[in-house]
C-alpha cells in the first residue's frame, strides 16, 4: 500500500470533491472544508493535497473556460478517480472494521 496512503486530510478533501461533484474547484473545497468540519484550510495546504492526490492517481483535474469576473484566470476543476474512489473505500472498510473491533465498554467511555 505504499504510495496509496491516504490521510485523514487528504480523504476528507477526496469526500469534498466527491460532495461538490462538478462545482469541485480551489475556493469551493475549502469553503465546503471549512464549513462541515470548523476546520480553517490555508490555500497553500489545500494545493499541497490535490498535488499529492494527483500524484496517486486519486484524481484528476481540468481546466474550466477563463472568465472576465476573473481577469482571464481559468478555473481548476477537480474529479476523483476510480483509484481515488477505491482508496476511499479502503480508508472507511479499515476504519469500521476498527471500530467494530472495539469493545463495548471502551466505546461507553469515549463517549463520555
Amino acid at each position: 500500500m505504499k504510495g496509496t496512503y491516504l490521510g485523514e486530510f487528504q480523504e476528507i478533501v477526496l469526500l469534498t470533491i466527491l460532495v461538490l461533484g462538478e462545482n469541485a474547484y480551489g475556493i469551493t473545497i475549502q469553503d465546503e472544508i471549512a464549513s462541515r468540519t470548523g476546520r480553517e484550510v490555508s490555500r497553500g495546504a489545500l494545493h499541497t493535497a490535490l498535488t499529492r492526490l494527483d500524484e496517486k492517481g486519486f484524481i484528476s483535474s481540468e481546466y474550466g473556460g477563463a472568465t472576465a469576473e476573473r481577469g482571464g484566470r481559468r478555473k481548476r476543476y477537480y474529479q476523483v478517480s476510480n483509484l481515488g474512489k477505491n482508496a476511499l473505500e479502503e480508508a472507511k472498510s479499515v476504519r469500521d472494521e476498527l471500530w467494530s473491533s472495539v469493545p463495548k465498554v471502551s466505546v461507553q467511555n469515549i463517549k463520555g
